[in-house]
């Protein structure tokens, strides 16, 4: 049986496409693309009126803390696999930041096995740096990369150790994948619990500057120059490190960097009250950047845009501010706080789409993200201007540690298909 999409507004930002059209998968892969109406299906055929949607490559989320192995309590991959699905995402790429370390080959196969057996999305696990992510040695980099790993990274914590840092970019340019970096240099985050600036002064709360972020990121620049390497860096937060980027991106380093959804809609105004869904590290920050996040996204100084889903329990975020774990949950609410860069700041649909498609595969050098004729069967389709509330009742994640749980979403996913199976419908 074949599925036939009709009356779509395809978007396919890696083929720069964007025009009615109906679609036809068969089995695993798009087979045929063609004006609306000029493909006839028959009676086994599974049709799709997708009027007044968008069709748009499966959804690629690039950073995604899973919780499995470990931490099981707080998220399995099976329902994590659900809540992305529901969120559009038909490739999640699983943080090593479980317990234990994603850290060895026999990690890396656990977790594609765990996806495999969930059947839902395709996840795609990345390898840590050091081993533990402890920054004292270098992980069997190697051995993980032939396991499957599709980037290497101390997901949470900086690699300190700059020579340790510069061995594994280094290393990158062997296996042709990206280093994944959290910007941050610890000693200057100093334990903060929130962005340092007007609003962590009134409530006495520690601080993280900006220059945290900045610092590192500067140093990581450097390295990925001096060696060649590939740096991609994570959930960028800050004006500071926006500037950074581009002055290197100009220079020609080879340097990507994506940034959290929530940074896209949140100052660090969403923690007063003490509200802990609001502690998340990197920190929410100012409006001025927030701002610089939206214009580096607008210019394709940032090429991802990500869930940063990170679940947690009650027993660690219903505490003091200062003693409750940093993160959100993130995969159903990605896509609607994404486009509100289109409802709200004027960014097209194919630049916007950019960062949750084709920008990702090409980072992590994936096959899917698009959406021509020959390509994996992976899309995701979309009612972008559907208003609708997540309520406890639609979260999907083992967790409900999320900022937007009773708020209203504008754009939501309508269906998400992978290797040709409708994974996801309402």
């Amino acid at each position: 049986m074949s599925i036939i999409i009709q009356n779509g507004r395809l978007l396919d930002p890696a083929s720069n496409t964007d025009r009615l059209a109906d679609i036809k998968l068969e089995g695993t892969t798009v087979t045929s693309i063609a004006d609306p109406g000029s493909l006839t299906p028959s009676p086994d055929d599974e049709v799709i009126d997708a009027t007044d949607h968008w069709v748009v490559p499966g959804l690629i989320d690039m950073h995604a803390s899973l919780r499995e192995p470990g931490e099981e309590y707080k998220e399995t991959i099976a329902t994590a696999s659900q809540a992305a699905v529901a969120g559009g995402f038909t490739t999640v790429v699983a943080m090593p930041d479980t317990t234990p370390t994603i850290d060895h080959a026999e990690q890396v196969h656990f977790v594609r096995k765990r996806g495999a057996e969930a059947g839902l999305c395709r996840i795609l696990p990345t390898g840590a740096i050091t081993t533990g992510r402890q920054g004292a040695a270098l992980a069997p980099l190697a051995e993980m990369q032939k396991a499957g790993a599709v980037a290497l990274t101390d997901s949470g914590r900086s690699v300190a150790d700059s020579q340790l840092m510069r061995s594994a970019l280094e290393y990158s340019t062997d296996f042709n994948m990206p280093i994944l970096s959290h910007a941050e240099d610890s000693a200057l985050a100093c334990k903060g619990h929130m962005h340092e600036g007007p609003v962590s002064t009134r409530m006495g709360l520690r601080g993280i500057p900006d220059v945290a972020e900045a610092s590192m990121v500067a140093r990581d620049i450097l390295l990925a120059e001096f060696t060649g390497g590939q740096l991609h860096l994570c959930h960028v937060s800050s004006a500071r490190a926006v500037e950074l980027i581009e002055a290197a991106q100009g220079r020609g380093v080879k340097v990507t960097a994506e940034v959290a959804a929530h940074h896209l809609v949140l100052t660090d105004e969403a923690v007063e009250g003490y509200n802990t869904a609001a502690k998340l590290n990197p920190p929410l920050r100012s409006e001025a950047d927030r701002a610089a996040l939206i214009e580096a996204v607008k210019h394709g100084v940032i090429q991802a845009i990500t869930s940063d889903h990170a679940p947690h329990n009650s027993v660690q975020k219903d505490l003091t501010f200062a003693n409750a774990d940093f993160g959100a949950i993130g995969l159903q609410s990605a896509l609607p706080n994404a486009l509100t860069l289109h409802h709200q700041h004027g960014v097209e649909p194919l630049t916007l789409l950019a960062c949750l498609t084709s920008g990702p595969a090409s980072i992590l050098g994936l096959t899917t993200g698009t959406l021509q004729q020959g390509a994996p069967a992976d899309l995701t389709i979309i009612a972008p201007n559907a208003n609708w509330e997540f309520t406890p009742e639609l979260n999907l994640s083992k967790s409900q540690n999320s900022l937007f749980l009773g708020k209203e979403l504008k754009g939501r996913v309508v269906k998400t298909i992978t290797d040709g199976r409708v994974v996801f419908s309402l």
